[in-house]
C-alpha cells in the first residue's frame, strides 16, 4: 500500500464551497473563543492599562491638508470589519443565488425562523428596558454569531444531520442580513448627503463594471475603497459599504463551463503526450499547458466565489480575532457583577438572546410546520430545532458590534451590554450543545 505525505493527502482531497465555508466558520469560532479569553485576561490583570492604551492609540493618514485620524479600536471596527461585512455580503449573495435560500420551499423555514429570532428578542429587550437609557440597544439581542453557532454544531459531527447544519447556516445568513439592515436604518448618525451621494455613484460604477463583464478584482477593490471612505464620511456606518460592494461583484463565469471539459481534455492529452523527465520533472511545454489550464479554470470560476474563498481564512484568523481582542476585554469587578447582570440592559440582552431566540426560532418553526407552510429539514426532529434555537442565542460578534453603535457615548451601558452578551452567549452555546449531544436524537 502506497504511503502519502500529509500534503499529498491534502492535494487529493476535494472539498465543496459549502465545506470550505463550514471549515472557515469553525476556524473562526475556535480562534474567536481563544481571543475572547485573552482579551478578558488582559483587561483584568496589571496589563489592563497598556491594553486600553494600545487600542486608543491614534493612527493618522495625511494627504496635503486632508487628514483621516482614528484610534486603533476605530480602525478595526470601521475599517477591518468592513471586510468582514463584505464576506457577509458575498455569503448572502451566494445563498440567494445557488444556496439554501435559492429554493423557496427549502428556504421558507429558516427565513421565517430567522425573522422570529430577530423580532422576539427585540420585543423582550424593549419590554425590559422601556423608559430607561438602555432602550436604544434593542438591536443587540437580535443577532446570531454565525461562527460560534456553526462551530458548536459542526463539533457534534454525525450526531446531527447535514440538513440541520444547512438550516442553521441559512438562518444565520438571513439573521446577518437583518442585522445589516438594522445597522443601516437605525444606528446611523447624522447623514451628510454629499458623501452619501458619492458613495452611491461609486456603487453605480461597481455595477457598471459588472454589467460590462469586468472580472478583474483590482478595479472593484479601488472603487470599493473610495465607496468605503465616502460611506465613512456620510455618517452611515462604513461597514455597510462592504455589504453593498459584495452585491456588485460578478457571480457569473467569464466563459461557459460547458466548453471547459473538452478544452481541459485537449490540454491534458497534450500534457500526457510529453515524456516526464525523471531528473528535471516537467518540460517547458508542459509548464505552458498547465498555465493555460489554470487560466481556463480561472475563467469558469466567478470573482465572488474566488474572493469568498480567498478572504475566509484571513477574516477568520486576523480580522475577527482582532475585533474580539479590541472589544471583548471588559474589566470585571466580581463584587458588583451580580448588580451588573440584573441591570435592565444586561437582563434585556440575556433574556432576549436566550428566551427570545428560542421563542422566535423554535416557536415560529413549530408553528410553520404545524400549519404546513414549511417542513422539517431532512432526518431532523423538533427536538433538534429546539437545540439549534439555543445556538441562535450566541450573539457575540454582531451583538458587540451593535452595542458599540447603540451606546457609542455611554461606556457604562456598553459594559452592561457586553456582560449580558458574554453571559447569554456562554449559556446559550453550552445549553444548545449539550442538548443536541445528549437529549435530541436524529431520525
Amino acid at each position: 500500500m502506497k504511503l502519502y505525505a500529509p500534503w499529498e493527502r491534502a492535494f487529493k482531497k476535494i472539498s465543496t464551497p459549502f465545506e470550505h465555508f463550514l471549515h472557515a466558520q469553525t476556524t473562526t469560532g475556535m480562534v474567536l473563543m481563544l481571543m475572547t479569553v485573552v482579551a478578558l485576561i488582559l483587561a483584568n490583570t496589571p496589563l489592563a492599562e497598556s491594553y486600553a492604551h494600545f487600542f486608543h492609540t491614534k493612527i493618522d493618514f495625511n494627504v496635503g491638508t486632508w487628514e483621516l485620524s482614528h484610534s486603533v479600536h476605530h480602525w478595526i471596527n470601521d475599517g477591518l470589519m468592513a471586510i468582514f461585512f463584505f464576506i457577509i455580503g458575498l455569503e448572502i449573495k451566494r445563498e440567494v443565488l445557488v444556496g439554501e435560500l435559492s429554493n423557496i420551499k427549502v428556504a421558507i423555514l429558516p427565513i421565517l425562523s430567522a425573522i422570529g429570532g430577530m423580532i422576539f428578542p427585540a420585543l423582550i429587550y424593549l419590554a425590559i428596558t422601556h423608559g430607561t437609557a438602555g432602550e436604544a440597544g434593542w438591536g443587540i439581542p437580535m443577532a446570531t454569531d454565525i461562527a460560534f453557532a456553526i462551530s458548536a454544531l459542526v463539533l457534534l459531527g454525525k450526531r446531527v444531520p447535514v440538513a440541520l447544519v444547512t438550516f442553521l447556516v441559512a438562518l444565520a445568513i438571513v439573521d446577518d442580513l437583518g442585522a445589516v439592515l438594522v445597522i443601516a436604518l437605525f444606528y446611523t448618525e447624522q447623514i451628510q448627503m454629499l458623501p452619501l451621494a458619492l458613495a452611491g455613484v461609486s456603487f453605480l460604477i461597481l455595477v457598471s463594471f459588472n454589467r460590462f463583464g469586468i472580472h478583474m478584482i483590482l478595479p472593484y477593490f479601488i472603487v470599493g475603497l473610495f465607496m468605503w471612505f465616502f460611506m465613512l464620511e456620510s455618517g452611515v456606518h462604513a461597514t455597510i459599504a462592504g455589504v453593498i460592494a459584495a452585491l456588485a461583484i460578478p457571480s457569473t463565469p467569464k466563459r461557459a463551463p460547458q466548453s471547459f471539459r473538452a478544452d481541459a481534455k485537449v490540454l491534458l492529452d497534450k500534457y500526457n503526450s510529453y515524456p516526464i523527465d525523471e531528473k528535471d520533472g516537467m518540460n517547458e511545454r508542459q509548464k505552458a499547458i498547465l498555465l493555460k489550464l489554470e487560466a481556463n479554470i480561472r475563467d469558469i470560476g466567478t470573482p465572488s466565489a474566488r474572493l469568498e474563498q480567498a478572504l475566509h481564512l484571513p477574516v477568520a484568523l486576523i480580522i475577527i480575532p482582532l475585533f474580539a481582542l479590541a472589544n471583548a476585554g471588559i474589566a470585571i469587578d466580581f463584587s458588583s457583577l451580580g448588580e451588573t447582570v440584573v441591570t435592565p440592559v444586561s437582563m434585556g440582552i440575556i433574556i432576549g438572546l436566550v428566551l427570545g431566540k428560542v421563542l422566535g426560532i423554535f416557536g415560529v418553526a413549530w408553528l410553520a410546520i404545524k400549519l404546513k407552510i414549511a417542513s422539517l429539514p431532512k432526518e431532523s426532529t423538533m427536538n433538534q430545532i429546539f437545540g439549534v434555537a439555543f445556538l441562535g442565542g450566541i450573539g457575540f460578534t454582531m451583538s458587540i458590534f451593535v452595542a458599540d453603535l447603540a451606546f457609542i457615548n455611554t461606556p457604562e451601558l456598553i459594559f452592561q451590554a457586553k456582560v449580558g452578551i458574554l453571559t447569554a452567549s456562554l449559556f446559550a452555546g453550552l445549553f444548545g450543545y449539550f442538548w443536541l449531544r445528549f437529549v435530541a436524537k436524529s431520525k
